[in-house]
């Protein structure tokens, strides 16, 4: 098992506001479909249901995300529906005060130690980009 980590974001809004819009990722599609066109293209094709993401990239094709475990207020997980590998996605809530939280990705990937070398740099990409995704989507 590999694990890849984004960067902490810290974000003002409480834990629990921040649970509450991620538990319903259908609420993170209005936010996304009005930032700014040139936003949108750094974030690529995403689409999100209220249970589920869907990520579309050119090196590795669909990734179908579906909420699998949530655990009020600092947890979401999320575990891949299409995918080459078993992979699972967190978002992990650490308040930092009343009105602020940290956010971090984690994706945990079950890869053979010999292709880590190759596939490793583009999940570490993936969990940083949908780490800046989720604080982008937060504002």
């Amino acid at each position: 098992m590999a694990t890849y980590k984004s960067k902490p974001a810290r974000i003002n809004r409480s834990a629990s506001d921040l649970y509450n819009r991620f538990s319903d990722m259908s609420r993170l599609q209005q936010s996304l479909d009005e930032l700014p066109e040139e936003q949108r293209k750094q974030i690529g094709d995403v689409e999100f249901t209220a249970n589920s993401l869907k990520i579309v990239t050119p090196q590795v094709g669909e990734i179908a995300f579906v909420i699998k475990e949530r655990v009020e207020p600092s947890k979401i997980v999320f575990g891949t529906e299409s995918s080459p590998v078993p992979l699972t996605m967190e978002v992990n809530i650490t308040p930092a005060g009343d009105e602020a939280a940290d956010v971090e990705t984690r994706i945990d990937v079950e890869i053979p130690a010999i292709v880590r070398p190759i596939i490793g740099p583009q999940l570490q990409k993936a969990a940083d980009k949908f780490g800046e995704l989720i604080a982008g989507l937060s504002i």
